[in-house]
């Protein structure tokens, strides 16, 4: 495949852009002012660990309060606000300032970036962004402001509020606490002011959009239907499960409503978040299993989060659906989908399992770890989600590399990264004769 600047493709793009900003991350988290040892980060931690923040991840070998200086932690809340936006909608900012006007090629990236179907409103889509993320972040940082300066000096606490704040909403994972929110399992403002950026952050800007205009829900794109109710579902269903599965371990010993609160954020966090309040590695293993499920799935297109998508779950449960009550149609809320939603759906699932079921194998080979911690680490860098039983740091060099890989292509996205690295698409001159063939 011969590659010039001139014949890039949007997915090209992309990926090359993502490439080149995590390099830079990991040059300066090399720097000796980046850490706290003044050695900087050796060359495969910095590019896990800018990986991990440009991908809106969160998974670390090395403890984020403790390795980093304020301006190694500074890159990394930098890398995960232009990885969680989109590296276009970053460069279309700088476009705005300086009063350049974004050409066609731009806003077909643009599109591919968001995970868009129609080029047209993609500017007005990333103004809407641009500014629904700094309200969203700037609201949510002075909240945690005020509950974080009555544990710490006032300018530690604007910091903490603000990288939390970033992190949470861009759905990383990443903190400077060094336990997570494990301090702060039963304590409500933190809980739901991080839920609630967590969700925003990953259910889509064009969903975010349709909500700021007041669209009503039977009148919303069928987009946001999905995305709506498929979020809702994940979201109830998580936290019965954990509630019940959880209630006697991890959560024991809790009062009534701080149950419940460890409960509904080991719901959320799956949503490709990262954050826990309780000890990862002391969940059950079934609970460790339905969170696999939930990363997988992860959150929703045109959002901060990884994950195959909850609209691509959507379309296959909706596929499901018709296929068994013997609809040639893929039909739900009195709309229909072309087939060719199908197959990407299913393209992406298959690529997302594929990868997953490689990594998982390889790991399993080099390490000497759990097979459900060991899947649990890789769906979890897949779905840009960031949670782990606790063995990231104990990955031999090579395995970090696997992960990071994973990482990047959880971001980038499956499909996006197969479309950069094969042929364009080509329709035949000629169809072959149809044959049948039984399945099932």
């Amino acid at each position: 495949m011969k590659i010039s600047k001139k014949n890039l493709t949007p997915a090209q793009y992309l990926v090359f852009g993502y490439f080149i900003i995590i390099m830079l991350g990991s040059i300066l988290l090399m720097l000796p002012v980046a850490t706290t040892d003044g050695q900087g980060l050796g060359a495969i931690d910095a590019v896990f660990t800018a990986t991990s923040a440009t991908c809106v991840t969160g998974l670390i070998v090395v403890n984020t309060k403790e390795a980093f200086t304020h301006f190694g932690s500074t890159v990394i809340m930098l890398l995960i606000q232009i990885g969680g936006l989109g590296i276009m909608s970053m460069s279309t900012l700088f476009a705005f300032i300086i009063g350049k006007k974004i050409s066609l090629k731009e806003r077909l990236i643009i599109q591919e970036d968001l995970n868009q179907y129609q080029i047209s409103g993609m500017v007005r889509l990333v103004q809407y962004l641009l500014g629904f993320t700094f309200a969203i972040e700037g609201t949510a940082a002075v909240i945690l402001f005020f509950r974080l300066v009555e544990d710490y000096p006032a300018g530690r606490a604007i910091y903490l509020a603000i990288f939390h704040a970033v992190s949470a909403f861009n759905n990383a994972g990443f903190d400077l606490f060094g336990n997570s929110l494990e301090n702060f399992t039963g304590d409500i403002t933190i809980n739901f002011v991080i839920m609630a950026l967590i969700i925003l952050g990953g259910i889509g800007f064009g969903v975010m959009v349709e909500a700021y205009n007041r669209v009503r829900f039977k009148k919303s794109t069928l987009q946001t239907k999905i995305v709506l109710v498929i979020t809702l579902a994940l979201l109830i269903f998580g936290f019965i499960v954990f509630f019940v599965l959880e209630y006697d371990n991890t959560l024991a010993g809790l009062p009534l409503l701080d149950k419940i609160l460890g409960a509904m954020f080991l719901s959320v966090t799956p949503r490709t978040a990262g954050f826990n309040t309780v000890a990862t590695g002391a969940l059950k293993q079934s609970s460790l299993f339905i969170i696999i499920i939930l990363m997988f799935i992860g959150a929703s297109p045109g959002s901060t989060g990884g994950g195959i998508k909850t609209t691509t779950f959507g379309v296959m449960l909706v596929t499901l659906k018709n296929m068994i009550t013997g609809k040639e149609d893929m039909e739900v809320y009195n709309r229909r989908f072309e087939k060719k939603i199908v197959y990407e759906a299913f393209t992406i699932t298959m690529l997302a399992a594929g990868l997953v079921v490689l990594v998982t194998t390889l790991l399993l080979v080099i390490e000497d770890f759990q097979f459900i911690d060991v899947l649990f680490e890789t769906v979890s860098a897949f779905g840009t989600v960031g949670l782990s039983t606790g063995i990231t740091g104990e990955l031999s060099d090579i395995s970090r590399v696997l992960i990071t890989i994973t990482m990047f292509a959880g971001r980038v996205g499956p499909l996006t990264l197969a479309l950069a690295f094969g042929e364009r698409v080509r329709k035949g001159k000629y169809h072959y004769p149809t044959e049948k063939v039984m399945v099932g």
